[in-house]
């Protein structure tokens, strides 16, 4: 058995028993062993498989054919096929998931009442699985119902066969998730590179975010074209936003710091008259912000400072520092310092991501 995007290919030996009266015979030989060319002498059941695209029998050197009458009347036909079959995978769980292909078969044009089939007791045989060409699934086991199918022409007996399947994740732990993996936690590099170091956290950031973006493509190469979301296209979008969060965190902190500097060398050129007004101590890293009455650095052309009124909000995040000591509007609000973006990312980015695996994991494997 072969398993492949949306369907299977089973190499089978099909076997056929009924009983004809008109082939009983009185001899002392009690089985007939025919010639396969026999078959058309004699009628044969019109046994077709319902959910096959394409089935061959073989012919190699001589037909693959079995023909054996007994005295009672009893036939048994046995034929070797190759079948390819229709198997809908259900892929929302791939590749953690399990999978029952069927193979149907019924009578082309004999209805219930002119025909009937019925299982043996040992119906199904099964060949060593060591000799399966299952290299991305494991055998589980096999199962056959009956049901009936009502037509227009009349109704059928519907004789199934389901191979159960695991897949196994060995090639795709191997080729997706341990590459995305490391490559989440390279990005993570830059949160201890220097900030002032723009080439190298910038070409770091990138090569991340392009390495995700191939990882992506490969591991959708696998899969059938499904227009919903996998448990792998999770993963890996999940890892791609992380990657890209943390060029992005550079690309935050590079902005406001480097505004500060630009700010920094247009104070030193414009002198203000000394003002009587106490002067508000900066500390570093943080983002200045003006308050009512209050002696404040030289007004600037941009909108970059805001004031912080009591009673009033921010108008931005990032300058609601410490430099602000009073007012209402500091209750219940985080304070994040500029500068050590970096210092809080090497804790949330490797939190975060070690707490999406524990879920996904758990959630996939085990629920």
């Amino acid at each position: 058995i072969y398993l492949s995007s949306l369907e299977y290919t089973i190499d089978i030996i099909f076997a056929q028993t009924w009983y004809d009266s008109r082939l009983k015979f009185n001899s002392s030989m009690k089985v007939l062993m025919l010639n396969s060319n026999m078959v058309g002498k004699i009628w044969i059941p019109d046994t077709f498989f319902r959910n096959s695209r394409k089935s061959d029998a073989h012919w190699i050197t001589t037909p693959n054919r079995l023909l054996r009458i007994w005295s009672d009347g009893r036939v048994l036909y046995t034929l070797r096929l190759t079948i390819n079959a229709e198997c809908y995978l259900q892929l929302h769980n791939f590749p953690m998931d399990e999978h029952s292909c069927p193979l149907e078969f019924s009578s082309y044009g004999y209805p219930r009442n002119e025909i009937e089939y019925k299982w043996k007791k040992t119906s199904v045989e099964v060949a060593d699985p060591k000799y399966w060409r299952l290299y991305q699934f494991a055998f589980v086991g096999l199962r056959n119902t009956t049901e009936i199918s009502h037509t227009l022409s009349g109704d059928y007996i519907i004789m199934t066969i389901f191979f159960d399947l695991s897949r196994r994740m060995g090639y795709f732990t191997i080729q997706t998730y341990i590459p995305c993996i490391l490559t989440v936690v390279l990005s993570w590099v830059s949160f201890w590179i220097n900030k002032d170091a723009v080439p190298a956290r910038t070409s770091l950031g990138i090569t991340t975010v392009l390495t995700m973006t191939t990882l992506s493509t490969i591991a959708r190469k696998s899969l059938p074209k499904v227009s919903y979301v996998t448990a792998m296209d999770l993963f890996v979008s999940v890892c791609f936003i992380f990657v890209f969060a943390a060029l992005m965190e550079y690309g935050t902190l590079h902005y406001f710091t480097s505004n500060r500097k630009g700010d920094k060398g247009k104070e030193k050129k414009t002198k203000s008259k000394p003002s009587k007004a106490p002067a508000i101590a900066v500390r570093p890293g943080s983002t200045l912000i003006p308050i009512n009455n209050i002696n404040h650095l030289p007004e600037r052309d941009d909108d970059y400072g805001y004031e912080c009124l009591e009673g009033k909000d921010c108008a931005s995040f990032f300058c609601c520092f410490e430099d602000c000591r009073t007012g209402s509007w500091r209750e219940g609000r985080i304070h994040i310092r500029i500068a050590k973006i970096d210092s809080y990312s090497r804790i949330f980015f490797p939190t975060a991501f070690a707490l999406f695996n524990l879920v996904y994991w758990i959630g996939y494997l085990y629920l």
